[in-house]
């Protein structure tokens, strides 16, 4: 077994810092024989072998012939994968029972194109491409994410069969890719807000119960607080924002100890991802704390994958 495992990693496995491209070269490109191309063979054996029994010179040509044709198919599948270029790319977060797509490019620096790719890291789950000549073309590669956490790119199987179907040529891929899955969010009420914010009582322009007038709309503001009927009346003008004074602003702590010890613990968590999904899309400033993780009151998208990362990453 140790001569074995050695021989794959030295064969088989392709370690990078997760951006260092790859060419596959003689000793990555393997070939054999498909189906196809056995049964291919063993008609040019009986045809040989009538040839002989009748003794047909133009049989004995068309052998020949058809067994040089498929030597030269063999060398075109054999280079439609020399020399390719792979570079890996990035993967966004998903959650858990969703499929992760891993971001991956094929160069083709040859004037001739590459045909009939097929990428695959899951059965049954293949990616089929076609490179130009001079070109590059972008895939994803499918994997099931079945559970929070890190998940790490397998091992990816690049074949072809072009031209003729004869034969198949194959290289096995691995470069340092991952992805981080969230846990499965869990449709639940959200807890009550605190009646007293954390940090204290806001007045200004984060309150929510005086109308203090109107502002230009920046960037950063939610469409949710668009003023429309003040902006319709200027139709040349900004959009506008409504701004309120005088108020507490809602907030709300999203913690391990408000769900049911009872459940499970990936349940729990789901709960959690749920709840910071809700609070999310209401607007609201909220934090999450878990055991031995206390992150503060805030909000916005960087607020929001913070808490899912930690979600994703917890060890109970």
């Amino acid at each position: 077994m140790g001569i074995v495992a050695t021989l794959q990693q030295k064969l088989f496995r392709w370690q990078s810092d997760g951006t260092a491209p790859l060419r596959l070269g003689q000793r990555r490109v393997f070939i054999i024989p498909s189906r196809g191309g056995l049964l291919y063979a063993l008609a040019l054996i009986v045809m040989l072998i009538g040839a002989i029994n009748y003794n047909l010179a133009l049989g004995h040509a068309l052998v020949f012939l058809l067994a040089g044709l498929g030597l030269v198919g063999m060398i075109h599948t054999f280079r439609n994968l020399h020399g390719l270029i792979i570079t890996p790319g990035r993967s966004g977060p998903v959650f858990a029972g969703e499929t992760a797509h891993f971001q991956i490019t094929l160069d083709n620096d040859r004037t001739t194109p590459r045909l009939g790719l097929e990428l695959e890291a899951e059965s049954g789950h293949p990616v089929f491409a076609t490179v130009n000549r001079k070109k590059s073309t972008k895939l994803n590669i499918p994997v099931s994410a079945k559970k929070r956490g890190w998940l790490t790119l397998p091992r990816v199987r690049l074949s072809t069969r072009y031209p003729l179907g004869l034969f198949t040529a194959w290289a096995y891929l691995q470069p340092a890719m991952r992805c981080l899955v969230y846990p499965q969010p869990i449709g639940a009420p959200l807890p009550p807000a605190s009646p007293t914010p954390v940090g204290g009582e806001r007045s200004g322009d984060g309150g929510q119960e005086d109308f203090a007038g109107f502002r230009e709309r920046q960037p950063a503001d939610s469409p949710r607080h668009v003023a429309w009927k003040a902006s319709a009346r200027n139709a040349n003008g900004p959009l506008l924002i409504k701004q309120f004074a005088g108020g507490a602003q809602v907030e709300l702590r999203l913690d391990w100890q408000l769900t049911d010890a009872g459940l499970a613990d990936e349940t729990r968590l789901g709960i959690l991802t749920g709840w910071v999904l809700a609070a999310d899309a209401a607007d609201a400033h909220y934090g999450l704390r878990l055991p031995g993780v206390d992150i503060p009151i805030g909000s916005g998208e960087r607020h929001r994958q913070l808490c899912l990362e930690a979600l994703a990453l917890y060890q109970p």
